[in-house]
């Protein structure tokens, strides 16, 4: 009798700390990740044939510094068209477009030619050709943007990706925002395109992940030093960025988390970070299939952790403890019951369960809302933890054991990779 009454408490102990934990960390996640509205872009009406405050186009343009847009590309007949011509579309009067055709084996320098010779603001447009073998010591993203640097002409660099595409008076309202409050590195969030089944259940996940280690409202505080910002779309001062060396600087040139690595070099310097919504002016679509969107989360799931190894294997247990177990307390609580204990009741178990699904579902939802998702897939919420696990758990695995994450074609943070490439000169042609 007092074994069965010892395994009773035990069981109900355990039940119910699960339960405070789950309502506590989607009740914190919620604070921490929940937008303010100073952290959304300002969105600049359409100026039509003028300025945006009615200065012809001609006289805006001396008055507004010059943007050097930087798209880094490789393999990407799929976005390529539609991204550069979104840019060439931009309605601010002071920019240029440097495209690098990373060592694109498909049909991308054609389309870019194309779009040069037959676009009216083709003559915008300058393709750098880079070939595919990388110098000793670089990773594809970083050296690309690193090569554009140099014949970037502009005050302001912005840094955006080949399968983004651009609302027309989305620079102008970006840089005028970034010059006003005066911010040395100004990001935005892109809305992502999620059109697949996949996309709808990890996409919201992925977001939880980020926004749980990089919270909007610290990434934006000049006293904490968190700091991220979108690789999809950043704006950072030419003075800044050759000030602190940018990707040239030795510790920048290998890593597969630019975006997150130049926020952190930025703020780490006590230059201003400044990280906003879009608000839709800036989309996205990362991926087209799942065996997309295990391989590109794979590659940085792991390396863009903080706090290392210890912190990687804590997650990798808490995130079905978040995400899966809540689903599972009426069976799990059935397993505690036999002819020797009562264990937990079902009616004890259905409560601990709406306790927790409450917040889940609540937060799931709310979340699947920013992204332009039905509400209904905040159910799918253990599929997306499950996957999310094994994900993170390969990245962490292949990164640990030298055997190498792979993307766009390249090895990295392979030993053998690194042998095979040693030595190799880089070749490219403007």
């Amino acid at each position: 009798m007092k074994n069965a009454y010892w395994w009773q408490s035990w069981s109900r102990f355990v039940l119910w700390s699960h339960v405070i934990g789950v309502v506590g960390f989607y009740s914190i996640l919620w604070w921490r990740t929940s937008p303010r509205k100073e952290d959304r872009l300002h969105v600049l009406p359409a100026p039509g044939a003028t300025g945006s405050k009615g200065r012809p186009v001609s006289d805006e343009a001396e008055r507004t510094p010059l943007v050097s847009i930087i798209v880094p590309a490789r393999n990407e007949e799929r976005n390529i068209q539609r991204c550069v011509q979104s840019l060439l579309e931009q309605d601010y009067a002071n920019y240029e477009v440097i495209v690098v055709d990373d060592g694109s084996t498909d049909r991308t320098g054609a389309v870019l030619d194309d779009l040069a010779r037959s676009h009216v603001n083709g003559k915008k447009l300058w393709v750098l050709r880079l070939r595919d073998e990388l110098p000793e010591g670089w990773a594809g993203k970083p050296h690309a943007i690193h090569s554009g640097v140099q014949e970037a002409r502009g005050n302001w660099f912005l840094f955006t990706d080949a399968d983004t595409w651009h609302a027309p008076n989305a620079l102008r309202s970006a840089i005028t925002q970034a010059v006003s409050e005066r911010a040395d590195l100004f990001t935005l969030g892109a809305e992502q395109e999620l059109p697949s089944f996949w996309d709808r259940v990890l996409m919201p996940m992925a977001y939880l992940g980020i926004s749980m280690l990089y919270p909007p409202r610290f990434v934006n505080d000049p006293k904490s030093p968190l700091a991220v910002a979108n690789g999809q779309y950043i704006l950072i001062r030419r003075q800044v960025y050759q000030d602190l060396g940018g990707y040239g600087r030795p510790e920048m040139r290998a890593t597969l988390l630019d975006d997150r690595d130049l926020a952190h070099l930025v703020k780490s310097h006590h230059y201003s970070l400044r990280f906003v919504d879009s608000l839709g002016l800036v989309h996205v679509h990362m991926y087209h299939s799942l065996g997309d969107i295990w391989r590109g989360w794979r590659k940085n799931a792991y390396l863009g952790n903080r706090g290392g190894l210890l912190f990687v294997l804590v997650q990798l247990f808490g995130l079905p403890m978040i995400s899966i177990v809540p689903f599972l307390l009426p069976l799990l609580a059935r397993l505690t019951r036999s002819s020797r204990s009562k264990g937990i009741s079902a009616r004890e178990a259905a409560l601990a369960t709406g306790l927790e699904l409450a917040p889940l579902i609540s937060y799931r939802a709310w979340l699947n809302r920013q992204l332009n998702v039905p509400w209904y897939y905040a159910f799918t919420q253990p599929l997306a933890g499950a996957i999310f696990s094994g994900i993170l758990g390969q990245s962490m695995w292949r990164v640990i054991t030298k055997r190498g994450v792979d993307w766009r074609g390249r090895q990295y943070h392979n030993e053998n990779a690194r042998v095979a490439e040693k030595g190799r000169p880089v070749r490219s042609s403007l």
